[in-house]
């Protein structure tokens, strides 16, 4: 698609209220590193999730006034001022693309179904929902376009203000970043995952320990820049690819064996990255580790297909099959729970994409 289709200008003054709920997701290939304007160092994939999600409400209606305020955010019904500087760049950045947003005031109503900022990518469902909201608004202007191009645009404006936000568009499986083993693949939006599937990963599921709701002590953005001159960054970006290449072939033969083994190792080499930056930190809590050591004796012992990934963030994602969901969750009632009584959960799936409200 040539850049020249995104652009979208309105000068009627409509005003439209647009509501969507929006799902974060689950990166399986990390997407860690990123040049330009938002383009990926490497390919990521990702399962989306069900049930944490963002849910947005936006009333565009014409600025009357130069002393209007371009927009307003309020998050779970409250003004959210932290937040203000983040979606002013996002919605600037989107600006060469829908010009006629200047021209409009944007009343933003949020609301997440998960902590925010602690590592369940809620930047990637929110700027999903804006993105949503935007798109759909143009597109009850402009009738002619077509459902594809409506999620390859939104994807397109969604990744401006979230790389990872870019394949909450697309479930249950979406890809994002330009790779020689899928050939719609794109740098500039996320394309569903529409490589063959065992049945295996049919209603996946995942149950996300919360082990720390607080905000994250460092953000996606300084650690994706901090990727500019780490030693490593050469040979990680090397083995994503592979590891796409590896993925690719798992969810189609149902190797599950290969799938666990490239998820988690993936998800240690993230948080190994942030370890060898400069500065180096560290998300990772003595209870993430003590939950991974339980996992692998757990697996071991019981040979439960169960495992484990890790956003930028304490908290725990299980991944295992739907067949395994009561031996999993007798685990968590018996081992976890039992060790860790406070630790919270969300018990989770995985979906089929955002919802028009």
């Amino acid at each position: 698609m040539n850049q020249e289709k995104f652009i979208f200008k309105n000068n009627e003054g409509i005003s439209y209220t647009s509501f969507w709920e929006a799902p974060s997701n689950i990166a399986l290939i990390k997407y860690w590193g990123k040049k330009g304007n938002q383009i990926p160092s490497n390919p990521s994939i990702s399962f989306l999730l069900s049930k944490c999600f963002t849910r947005t409400k936006i009333n565009f209606s014409p600025i009357n006034s130069k002393k209007d305020p371009w927009f307003t955010f309020k998050l779970d019904g409250k003004i959210k001022l932290d937040f203000y500087k983040k979606i002013e760049t996002f919605l600037e950045n989107i600006l060469p693309y829908v010009p006629s947003l200047k021209m409009h005031n944007l009343m933003i109503d949020s609301s997440n179904s998960f902590p925010h900022s602690s590592g369940i990518a809620s930047s990637a469902s929110s700027m999903a929902a804006i993105a949503l909201c935007i798109t759909d608004w143009e597109r009850q202007i402009n009738s002619e376009m077509t459902e594809e191009t409506f999620k390859i645009k939104t994807s397109f404006l969604a990744r401006l203000g979230s790389g990872s936000a870019s394949r909450s568009i697309y479930g249950p499986i979406a890809s994002w970043g330009k790779t020689s083993h899928l050939k719609e693949s794109s740098d500039r939006y996320a394309i569903p995952f529409k490589q063959k599937i065992d049945k295996i990963f049919d209603g996946f599921c995942n149950t996300i320990i919360i082990i720390d709701e607080a905000k994250k002590e460092i953000s996606s953005t300084e650690g994706h820049r901090l990727m500019n001159d780490h030693p490593f960054a050469k040979k990680r970006f090397y083995q994503a690819n592979q590891n796409f290449f590896e993925i690719k072939n798992s969810l189609a033969t149902g190797d599950i064996e290969k799938f666990i083994q490239i998820v988690e190792s993936e998800a240690l080499t993230l948080h190994a990255l942030m370890m060898t930056s400069s500065p180096p930190y560290k998300l990772f809590k003595p209870e993430t580790i003590e939950i991974i050591e339980l996992i692998k004796n757990y697996r071991e012992n019981s040979k439960t297909p169960l495992c484990f990934t890790l956003d930028a963030g304490p908290n725990i994602h299980f991944l295992y099959p739907k067949a395994f969901r009561k031996d999993v969750l007798d685990f968590i009632d018996n081992e976890i729970i039992k060790i860790f009584p406070s630790i919270k959960f969300i018990h989770d799936q995985v979906g089929n994409g955002p919802k028009k409200i």
